[in-house]
């Protein structure tokens, strides 16, 4: 049974989920930062490390962490998050910090789909509007690769897929699991993922890379803890809105101090992409009860 937000309740959501966005698109342009002489999936690795910290460190967020009712829907959300880091990171690497999030953020697409097919949420024929928009701006942002479908514009792409099959499982094992437990399996995984690309290319980072690492490592933990709290009290459509936020940020720093440009066609293509994900966390969250919460961000 739902229960009405009360007003400060929701003020304490969207802000939670403000601060989750504005601190996934600093993580972006940190990882660019790094990702100058190093590779991504050594960035990736080192910031899935760091932030198992406070799973090391705090015994009884170690304790919370280690305690899991559904192994297979943990080891679902560990893995395609892994993969989607690893994605992701790689496409921060070689394309802009703008493109790559862009990207990766087409995630609610994927996780509604997914959620409609896997967990039983209802479909709605409006998907069918705002959908197609949206895969016409992925493809001109995609096509404006140097050759044609360029491979990390579409590493960026198979980002959000394994993404949206993470967020799936990671909604349906917050219903039993605590965040503690999600939020440690997508650590572990993408620790393991990204290992053995980031040995094979491992290049001891200098003081200022470690500034960068350090950086990327805090805002991704930050934002990783408050989107994994707020997903229990904030409903999809709310998620998939502000989550943008994190695109526009990205973009606006890589392009005022990374001399980043996305002009033309991808331009084109990024507000078609942003418009057409609105769109489609609308429709496929427009028949989901609200839910309610007594806190955002719980004690665990």
């Amino acid at each position: 049974m739902a229960v009405t937000l009360t007003k400060n309740a929701r003020q304490r959501a969207l802000m939670t989920m403000v601060v989750a966005a504005t601190a996934f698109g600093l993580m972006a342009f940190a990882a660019k930062i790094a990702s100058a002489h190093i590779s991504g999936s050594e960035v990736a690795l080192i910031r899935m490390l760091m932030g198992l910290l406070p799973c090391v460190v705090v015994p009884r967020y170690r304790r919370a962490a280690l305690e899991f009712h559904r192994l297979d829907l943990i080891l679902y959300r560990g893995i395609f998050g892994g993969i989607a880091v690893t994605l992701y990171f790689l496409a921060i690497e070689h394309t802009t910090a703008g493109m790559a999030t862009l990207l990766n953020y087409t995630a609610p697409i994927w996780s509604g789909l997914f959620s409609i097919a896997f967990i039983d949420e209802r479909f709605s024929p409006r998907v069918l509007f705002p959908l197609p928009i949206a895969l016409i701006g992925i493809f001109l942002v995609v096509r404006s690769g140097t050759i044609g479908f360029g491979m990390w514009q579409i590493a960026g792409l198979l980002s959000a897929v394994s993404s949206g099959a993470a967020v799936t499982a990671m909604r349906a094992a917050r219903r039993t699991e605590s965040s503690w437990s999600v939020y440690a399996s997508f650590c572990v995984f993408g620790a393991l993922i990204n290992l053995p690309l980031a040995l094979r290319s491992w290049k001891t980072p200098d003081s200022r890379e470690w500034a960068a690492l350090l950086a990327t490592a805090f805002f991704a933990m930050i934002a990783q803890l408050l989107l994994t709290f707020s997903l229990r009290w904030v409903d999809a459509m709310t998620v998939g809105v502000i989550s943008q936020l994190a695109v526009l940020i990205s973009m606006f720093l890589g392009a005022a101090f990374l001399g980043e440009r996305i002009a033309g066609i991808a331009a084109v293509g990024s507000v078609l992409t942003i418009a057409g994900v609105v769109g489609v966390t609308y429709v496929t969250s427009i028949h989901k009860l609200a839910a309610a919460a007594d806190e955002v961000v719980p004690e665990v």
